[in-house]
């Protein structure tokens, strides 16, 4: 009985002072959990279903194996985000990874259990060290808001280049009558079309009536489906201006910088924009920091990076472009970086460098 007594208390004991680093392996309905110590022993692996029960479960489980260090997700910004919420809200270190071991699948083999693992290892070894991004305040409302709308831009203009297809194909009197016109009063002209009913018109067996009626109905109805969709997007521009200019007063202030290229920003960062730790990590978020390219007798070199979110290094050569045109202190940089022998390729390259530095000196930090 006492050594019974003795087996129970070591266990417990052990669990308490084992150090357990976790890797999750995320999916649409499922999550896969593997826990390994600090000396990479694994000390266990489960499935557990994508839902909040399903979270706490695995958290549970986790908590079981010893005290958590921190835990490796998977593709924090799609499957693994709600989970990263919930273990985030309980207190615990998330960590996000999302590139696997490329040698250890091509000797090991793909699957569940061993993506977790593995995720657990690269927590482990600190080959990933990013810290995911929140995804619970306002700048997720303003991510959410500037998806929509993307969608709904798309789809308008996507409905236009229909409309106009149906247009140019029309018989003569009516596309003569809308060919000239310009695009908004295009589509309010086509509001305003009164078709004839499809079906009486067919039993008639009168062709060209028939077609025509067709015309007028489809561009009818696209110009009823673009009026829908631009009523969508200025309400969304609408809410995404209020927000962003709350968010990011200082940041909208700066000269080539508007709402929709701070929320840009806003949106790169994240809601925990003190996860960036130095002008310089946000300059490599963004694609800007140049890389060293050296090899060899060729010393000193460096190359562009091509890595990063590319609609952040996007918005900074946009307010790049705007201010070598329209911003005094910026045009005299170019002038003397131009007498200096730099092409204008370089002087873009610099440029965007220095904005970055600026954009991260005023994104609010928590």
């Amino acid at each position: 009985m006492t050594t019974g007594a003795h087996t129970v208390t070591d266990a417990v004991t052990d669990a308490v002072t084992t150090t357990v680093i976790g890797g999750v392996d995320t999916h649409k309905h499922t999550h896969y959990a593997a826990a390994v110590d600090d000396q990479g022993r694994l000390l266990g692996h489960r499935e557990f279903p994508a839902t909040d029960r399903g979270y706490q479960a695995l958290l549970s489980w986790m908590r079981e194996q010893g005290r958590i260090e921190a835990i490796g997700v998977e593709s924090t910004g799609s499957f693994g985000a709600t989970l990263t919420r919930a273990l985030s809200a309980a207190g615990e270190r998330v960590v996000e990874v999302n590139r696997p071991n490329r040698l250890a699948r091509r000797m090991d083999g793909k699957s569940d259990r061993l993506d977790a693992e593995q995720i657990a290892r690269a927590v482990l070894g600190q080959t990933a060290t990013a810290i995911p991004k929140t995804k619970s305040g306002v700048v997720e409302v303003i991510r959410t808001l500037r998806v929509t709308r993307t969608s709904a831009v798309k789809a308008r203009t996507q409905t236009f280049n229909t409309l106009w297809g149906v247009m140019i194909g029309a018989p003569s009197p009516l596309r003569d009558e809308l060919v000239v016109l310009t695009k908004r009063t295009l589509v309010n002209r086509c509001l305003r079309l009164r078709p004839e009913t499809v079906e009486l018109i067919a039993l008639t067996g009168a062709p060209e009536r028939l077609l025509l009626t067709a015309v007028k109905t489809a561009l009818r109805e696209l110009a009823r489906r673009w009026k829908i969709l631009d009523e969508e997007i200025k309400s969304l521009n609408r809410q995404i201006d209020t927000l962003v200019r709350a968010t990011a007063p200082e940041l909208v202030e700066l000269h080539g910088v508007g709402v929709e290229i701070a929320g840009q920003f806003l949106v790169t960062a994240g809601d925990n924009a003190d996860r960036i730790r130095s002008e310089a990590a946000f300059a490599k978020l963004c694609g800007v920091a140049p890389q060293p390219a050296s090899s060899g007798r060729t010393t000193g070199r460096h190359r562009l990076s091509r890595s990063g979110d590319r609609a952040a290094n996007s918005a900074l050569y946009v307010i790049t472009i705007v201010r070598m045109r329209r911003h005094q202190p910026t045009r005299d940089y170019v002038d003397r970086r131009t007498a200096e022998g730099l092409s204008k390729r370089e002087i873009i390259r610099c440029l965007k460098r220095y904005i970055a530095r600026e954009i991260y000196a005023k994104l609010p930090k928590g």
